[in-house]
């Protein structure tokens, strides 16, 4: 009987497509489902929602819930975590204390200044994790869903031995936004996609076996396909390779588009995709969610807690029957670059392809990238290398330094600006960050 713990299972939505996912293989029909979470009314509306499909499925799973992580973890054969570390009115002061000093986020939990800080509240918590698991449950593996992903899976991969990789809706999300685009069914395409999370590149991208960029710039070219992605299109028509995420995340991870407002205008309030990029989008929609989770929780179990049993698309149940010993599974995974792209700095945390099998998470050979991709994933990764280091030793100059080298900070401000403004921060998240004894960037 396979043993599986969900750390942060009050993120409901997530959770219960994830369980559901999980209770269609063959080798986790009879698993003990164990969830865990800090907010005792999540956890218990979580519970009675992982309950429900069990019933609905007849499966022969066991439940519990329990807000002892170690309780959760012992014994586990693989965990997955979704936590999130302070909670909105704490990550709020990520967006907004930026705004004041000029910095416009419209996500903020990947990179960028808010996504620093964000990484220096999560980290100390995904290591103490991993710290359980070496002696609760040493040999399961821990799928993270967590951002900011690259930070938290190199914090993570560095101090433990714990195997560890981290998932990503992006990749396969765009491919198929893609595959749309030029009218392709699914499963004719096939990819190789590498970089880092949130800024992996389409390396090839093929319709029955033949290239089909030819066809993706031609689809570019009309107008209301352009005007889906606007960020990412102008990147791709830059720099000739299609990158992972959203346009309001783009948009964050470079100097071209949100550095004056009539950029930011012109190019990330317009999009029609996901989201636009307006200042503060995710927050504003985390607030909202905050005063209507309960809402929508209540009317769910009060029309018979509905969902469709078939599984979805999920990586995580795939993954974890691989390595339970079902049939080996083909992934993008967040995991250190040993030598896989070799134009990216060693050890630091790469979105590659991964198979999933027995033995763990095994890593494909992917190649140099071309130049002016690994350009942008170089830049990114220094600033995630600075914050990691930040994170597990306490250093506020190196804050500063990570925050100094973000292109949206740097374009918009000075150095000075950016000393002040990080200082800012760090008093602000003091209680948050009691490893940092020095508050002084």
């Amino acid at each position: 009987m396979a043993r599986i713990a969900f750390i942060g299972a009050g993120s409901l939505g997530f959770t219960r497509g994830l369980v559901r996912d999980i209770l269609t293989f063959p080798l986790m029909r009879d698993a003990t489902l164990a969830l865990m979470d800090v907010n005792k009314e999540r956890l218990d509306f979580a519970r009675r929602a992982v309950q429900a499909i069990v019933d609905k499925g007849q499966y022969p799973a066991k439940v519990i819930a329990t807000m002892d992580r170690k309780e959760a973890l012992k014994g586990a054969d693989a965990v997955l975590c979704t936590i999130l570390a302070g909670g909105v009115e704490v990550w709020r002061h990520d967006i907004e204390i930026p705004k004041k000093h000029g910095v416009d986020i419209i996500v903020g939990d990947t990179r960028g200044v808010a996504g620093i800080f964000r990484a220096l509240r999560t980290i100390p918590v995904m290591v103490d994790i991993c710290r359980d698991m070496e002696r609760l449950c040493p040999d399961a593996i821990l799928l993270n869903y967590t951002n900011p992903m690259a930070m938290l899976c190199r914090a993570m991969q560095r101090t433990s031995s714990i195997r560890v990789t981290g998932l990503c809706h992006s990749v396969q999300g765009t491919a198929r936004m893609l595959a749309k685009w030029i009218g392709a069914p699914m499963d004719e395409i096939t990819y190789v996609c590498a970089g880092i999370n949130h800024q992996a590149w389409y390396l090839k991208y093929e319709w029955n076996r033949k290239d089909a960029y030819p066809l993706i710039r031609a689809a570019v070219g009309k107008k209301e396909i352009y005007n889906h992605e606007i960020v990412r299109n102008e990147m791709f028509l830059a720099f000739d390779y299609y990158v992972t995420e959203s346009s309001g995340h783009n948009s964050e991870y470079n100097w071209w588009f949100r550095k004056r407002p009539d950029l930011i205008e012109k190019y990330c309030t317009h999009g029609t995709g996901w989201n636009p990029g307006v200042y503060a989008y995710i927050l504003n929609e985390y607030k909202k969610r905050a005063t209507t989770w309960k809402k929508q929780v209540h009317e769910w179990f009060q029309k018979g807690a509905p969902i469709n049993l078939e599984r979805g698309h999920e990586y995580a149940a795939s993954i974890i029957s691989a390595y339970l010993g079902g049939d080996a599974f083909e992934f993008n995974g967040n995991v250190p670059n040993k030598g896989i792209i070799p134009n990216l700095p060693e050890d630091a945390c790469v979105e590659v392809p991964v198979v999933a099998n027995k033995r763990g998470f095994n890593t494909i050979h992917v190649g140099p990238l071309p130049p002016q991709c690994a350009a942008l994933n170089n830049l990114s990764i220094a600033t995630e290398e600075m914050t990691v280091e930040a994170a597990l030793t306490g250093d506020p100059h190196l804050v500063f330094q990570a925050v100094a080298y973000d292109p949206v900070s740097a374009a918009v401000l000075s150095l000075a600006e950016i000393r002040k403004m990080t200082g800012e921060m760090l008093r602000k998240n003091k209680k948050h960050l009691p490893r940092f004894k020095s508050l002084a960037p």
